[in-house]
């Protein structure tokens, strides 16, 4: 692609940018009908023609006339043609004045509310495409503003604020949308998306207090009820006004903003709008028809207030907290033209005291610009995504376990052993003393099964955690030696490729939980070799060893010795195997005797095993184990990669 085109199409104004594909600046405004902010809204003249912007507003030549269709998107079908035709009409602007050239290697990035899902997102794209748009990609407005501001060489934003949670604040005209994001990923709330709250109450408000404070209410209202876009006109010409006062509201306060508007109607009408201190506390505090009776702050804090609860909850919810860092956001952004409001940061700062609230520059292009970043971000990410791809089809992962392969080895048999003895081997033996496995011969089968079945418990795979991870901290640290290279060159902060963070870090979706990256099932051989040994020193002597050294009890030392004087140590051993030895015999066995054993064996049981990896481990199982856990170990990698939507850097 040479250029990202970057629409933000909003219920009352609209932008266009581009940035080029080699491009170090910020993205370019384009200007639509010579304006940089263009109103939203399209007319239709009797002749075919269609106009757009603020001329579409009040021409008199109208067949037509549409604006404040974005906004029902969602509940109302027409509003579709609505949008197929202004987005048609930007475009016939666009190629007539140059800022879009036919046939070039370009692609559009399309903003909408994060609460819309995929399917909307899908629907709103294909109505792009069908009005003769290059290929289109529909992205959150809140990611898009998100974006601006860490690319934005008027705002900076430090790496570390960006790695943990942010709540992006867009309050548009029509509604305001709450977007969550953790390490640059949206993340679903209960209360994310639209909230039927804008910047547009205001100036409805506004204009309704200065025509009511007019010589002239009855005839603009008669004029407003009969001619419509007269009345949209002024609405447009109130919200300028508003944004100026709030721009600098210290100022204005003191020194009177005003506007004189006109309208015309049976005769000329001049209608004067102003905003002080007074009108300031009316539109924000006062209860509005608008908002069912309430004011515009209680709205947007109850608002805060629900996303603050949704958050809490899941951090209570969550099972992985760790390094301190809770769900709640950290950094909350505002964007739209209202965010320079003093009293909204103020109400912001309420409900998330813990947080830093800022406003990026020109909060009118933010979610514009940060559209237009999106294209040069999602090429960054392809390449990185590719990077790592070609890392893990090398022999890198595969050379670094097998580096490490034994320490795993040995870390886990010492962990194991004592567990063993103790959860499978003294139930084995109870359940013959107590006469449930009635033959010694029956003992080796029953040991077998009980070691495999403990082997493969919550238990043992929970006591692996902390060898697995003990073991696999080494060979992240070698990991990273390839691994930080490739983020340094994406800007991406490490962490986004680091085993070892990805083994604390509560804010992150993919862990590498080291009970499911190195689950007993991987360690197949590992395993066998345990169980193997453990039935042998156990059992050994065809399970003799169980009752042979140290019997109490005078019964069954005479048994034993009586059948090997008769039958000699061979035939004895095959008798005693498969005779059902009686109950009062084998009581004689005591818990203790045989407790005693395991721990005098335990340390026999490690040494053998440690023998046999050096000796009987062959090449071909020992591959098949460094290649399980390294393809692991690389399907980690390959998920971290997949999580990283938002490169940080510049």
């Amino acid at each position: 692609m040479d250029r990202y085109y970057g629409f933000d199409l909003g219920d009352a104004e609209s932008a266009v940018t581009y940035l080029k594909k080699e491009e170090k600046g910020e993205p370019h405004v384009v200007p639509v009908r010579e304006a940089g902010s263009f109103i939203t809204a399209y007319a239709r003249l009797r002749t075919g023609e269609l106009l757009i912007g603020e001329e579409a507003c009040y021409t008199p030549d109208a067949a037509e006339r549409r604006l404040r269709f974005k906004s029902r998107f969602l509940t109302d079908p027409s509003s579709a043609r609505d949008v197929k035709s202004f987005a048609g009409g930007v475009l016939g602007e666009l190629y007539m004045s140059g800022g879009l050239i036919k046939g070039e290697d370009c692609c559009f990035y399309i903003g909408c509310p994060a609460g819309w899902d995929r399917a909307q997102r899908e629907r709103y794209r294909e109505i792009f495409e069908a009005a003769g748009y290059p290929p289109v990609r529909v992205i959150s407005e809140s990611r898009a503003a998100l974006i601006s501001a860490c690319q934005s060489r008027h705002f900076q934003v430090g790496y570390d604020i960006l790695s943990r949670p942010v709540l992006v604040v867009d309050m548009g005209s029509s509604t305001t949308d709450f977007a969550y994001i953790s390490s640059g990923r949206e993340i679903e709330l209960q209360t994310a998306g639209e909230v039927a709250l804008g910047g547009g109450i205001m100036d409805e408000l506004l204009l309704d207090a200065s025509v009511e404070a007019s010589p002239d209410r009855e005839e603009l209202r008669r004029v407003f009820d009969q001619i419509p876009p007269w009345r949209t006109y002024c609405e447009f010409a109130a919200r300028r006004l508003k944004e100026k006062y709030f721009s600098d509201e210290e100022y204005w306060s003191q020194n009177g903003c005003t506007q004189t508007v006109t309208v015309m109607g049976r005769k000329r009408l001049r209608l004067e709008l102003k905003m002080d201190a007074e009108l300031a506390e009316r539109i924000l505090e006062y209860p509005a028809p608008q908002l069912a009776g309430r004011s515009f702050h209680s709205v947007f804090g109850e608002s805060l207030k629900e996303i603050r609860r949704s958050l809490e909850e899941q951090e209570k919810a969550s099972e992985n907290k760790s390094e301190g860092h809770g769900r709640l956001p950290e950094l909350l952004f505002l964007t739209g033209g209202v965010s320079r409001m003093p009293a909204l940061r103020g109400w912001c700062r309420e409900a998330f005291p813990e947080a830093i609230v800022i406003t990026g520059a020109e909060p009118e292009y933010s979610v514009s610009r940060g559209l237009a970043y999106s294209g040069r971000v999602d090429e960054e990410i392809r390449a990185f995504r590719q990077e790592v791809r070609d890392l893990v089809d090398s022999s890198t992962v595969e050379r670094i376990v097998e580096e490490h392969v034994e320490d795993l080895f040995h870390r886990t048999v010492d962990t194991l052993v004592e567990p063993i003895l103790r959860n499978a081997a003294i139930p084995v033996f109870e359940r013959w003393r107590s006469g449930e496995i009635r033959r010694l011969s029956d003992i080796d089968g029953e040991m077998e099964r009980e070691i495999d079945a403990w082997l493969h418990s919550p238990e043992a795979a929970g006591l692996l955690v902390k060898p697995i991870t003990a073991w696999l901290r080494p060979v992240a640290y070698r990991l990273e030696e390839y691994t930080m290279p490739i983020c340094v060159r994406h800007n991406v902060p490490y962490r986004a490729l680091s085993l070892t963070s990805y083994l604390s870090l509560a804010e992150i979706d993919v862990h590498v939980n080291a009970r499911d990256v190195f689950a007993v099932e991987e360690l197949t051989w590992m395993v066998n070799t345990i169980i193997s040994i453990l039935v042998g020193l156990l059992c050994g002597g065809s399970g003799i060893a169980l009752i042979s050294s140290g019997i109490s009890g005078i019964i069954a030392g005479a048994m034993i010795t009586l059948l090997l004087l008769f039958l000699g140590r061979e035939k004895m051993e095959s008798a005693v195997m498969h005779m059902e030895i009686p109950g009062l015999v084998r009581k004689l066995v005591p818990r203790g005797y045989f407790e005693s054993r395991m721990e005098k064996i335990s340390g026999e049981v490690k040494k053998s095993c440690f023998e046999t990896l050096e000796k009987d481990k062959s090449e071909e199982v020992s591959r098949r184990m460094i290649s399980e856990i390294s393809t692991q170990i690389e399907e980690c990698l390959m998920r971290m990669a997949e999580v990283v939507e938002i490169p940080l850097g510049k």
